[in-house]
């Protein structure tokens, strides 16, 4: 894969990698690595590509792999919370917000609504891309909408 060929794709799947990265950590530093490795393993596997579809659900697909792999990695159950170890209070999404909501979902459900909702996937590219099928994905799409109608409801007393 040529240079030129690569920043065509990090400008029009950057965003997209980054928000599916940032969906799943919930920190803006893990998403940035996420995102960094994502497109270099882009650049050493450069799979051949049916179309922008495919190309953009491989790219979903690595960092949601990319991910799960930073949640795995050993030392990462030692790690501590900022505030704990520096004493400064880590960065938090608005409160109150539907972002806030949405990440507080459990991670099971949060890729899914983030695909569907931010990313605008259907059920089956987004059970291709987990490596699930459709009924389950729906499934937990119809799941997250409770629980995210039920912290929304006490939120805003409606």
């Amino acid at each position: 894969m040529d240079r030129e060929e690569a920043e065509r794709l990090v400008r029009e799947h950057g965003q997209a990698v980054y928000r599916l990265a940032y969906t799943r950590t919930g920190s803006r530093e893990d998403a940035e690595d996420i995102t960094q490795e994502t497109f270099l393993r882009l650049v050493r596997a450069s799979p051949p590509f049916r179309d922008q579809d495919h190309c953009r659900a491989w790219l979903l697909r690595v960092a949601a792999n990319c991910a799960g792999d930073l949640f795995r990695a050993p030392w990462r159950k030692r790690d501590r919370p900022l505030e704990e170890a520096e004493g400064v209070p880590a960065p938090q999404p608005e409160p109150g917000g539907v972002l806030e909501a949405v990440l507080s979902l459990p991670e099971s459900y949060r890729l899914p609504v983030h695909l569907f909702y931010y990313e605008g996937m259907s059920v089956e590219e987004i059970g291709a891309i987990l490596g699930k099928r459709p009924g389950a994905v729906r499934t937990r799409l119809t799941r997250a909408r409770a629980m995210l109608r039920d912290k929304l409801k006490e939120e805003y007393d409606v």
